[in-house]
């Protein structure tokens, strides 16, 4: 057992989640403040998006929501950092409580609901930690404003491309999200009539940036075939595979503690199976200048590789930091070195 692990089952396991992420952002950005840099074994850099990356590890979206750790996220090892959901307006998301723990599956719950600064404020912190000598990778995820409705396609367009617009030129890349369960309306946008030109008109203003689009992980097989064919027929530079579930099937958690928690997305070890199952799917479907992006319930660096292996171009994760501390990354990319 860990340090960490003592301190988990006998500190921040009895903390409000929310609370304790707030507290160890704090621990993480002086980290980056103290120890500037990603520091990783050379064996392990990777290519991909037109991008050098340190390693093919990186933090998902929703961990870093405005911006404000990247380089310490990069001290602890993560070879990428996708900030975000960034949004158009600021907005302060779901009431509280908004994120829970179901320890028993090593698992979160959240209904954050895109909390964030909006994209001009965050512009500004992007484009300072990118003057870093040595910094990890920035994706910038986007999502829809709360505020505009879901359908009201002028509007969609016109709010994603406002964040577009702020936040392409302090990007490597952009994902767009269509598929948080957190805001009303927004995996509506996944359905190939709505997201194709919304995708279009965001790639045709993003210019030279590589856009990605994520995905649910509870789409079907039909679903995920057509985006594949759909991102392909756009140009995009890659898919995001996947997002969080709304599915609660299989938990070892007290079904009263689940239900406790109530809507929102589930992440990490319960959405694994179905997040492989959707990466070899879009591997199989998708020319191979194509990246696939594989998140969802990696914990281990053989979790790591097991996505590589089925054709990840890159690999992220973010629940099992709350489970495994900040030398989760490090230990990651220990375990890749030889592999």
């Amino acid at each position: 057992m860990t340090a960490y692990d003592l301190l988990f089952r006998h500190g921040f396991r009895h903390v409000d989640p929310e609370r304790a992420h707030h507290l160890g952002a704090a621990v993480i950005r002086a980290a980056g403040a103290a120890r500037p840099g990603v520091r990783t074994d050379p064996s392990l850099a990777t290519r991909a998006l037109g991008r050098a990356f340190p390693t093919p590890f990186g933090v998902a979206a929703g961990f870093d929501k405005d911006a404000t750790m990247i380089a310490g996220l990069g001290a602890l090892g993560f070879g990428h950092v996708e900030v975000g959901t960034l949004t158009a307006q600021p907005q302060p998301g779901n009431e509280r409580p908004r994120l829970f723990r179901l320890v028993d599956d090593r698992a979160l719950v959240n209904r954050m609901g895109f909390n964030n600064g909006g994209a001009a404020a965050a512009a500004d912190r992007i484009a300072a930690a990118r003057e870093a000598r040595s910094r990890p990778v920035i994706g910038v995820n986007i999502g829809k404003s709360r505020v505009v409705d879901a359908d009201d396609a002028v509007a969609v367009e016109a709010d994603y491309l406002a964040s577009t617009r702020a936040l392409a030129p302090v990007a490597d890349y952009l994902a767009v999200n269509v598929s948080s369960p957190n805001t009303p309306g927004l995996r509506g946008l996944q359905e190939e009539r709505v997201l194709e030109p919304l995708l279009a008109a965001i790639r045709a203003q993003a210019g030279d940036v590589p856009v990605l689009v994520k995905i649910a992980p509870d789409l079907d097989d039909e679903q995920v075939d057509g985006i594949a064919a759909l991102a392909a027929r756009l140009g995009l530079a890659g898919v995001i595979a996947t997002n969080t579930t709304i599915a609660r099937e299989g938990l070892r958690t007290d079904p009263a503690v689940v239900a406790a928690a109530g809507a929102g997305g589930l992440s990490g070890p319960p959405v694994a199976a179905r997040s492989l199952e959707v990466l070899r799917r879009l591997r199989a479907a998708l020319p191979a200048e194509v990246a696939v992006v594989s998140v969802g319930g990696v914990e281990t660096a053989d979790d790591v590789r097991a996505r590589l292996d089925a054709g990840a171009s890159l690999v992220q994760g973010y629940t099992a930091f709350v489970y495994r501390g900040p030398g989760w990354a490090r230990e990651i990319n220990r375990g890749l070195v030889g592999r």
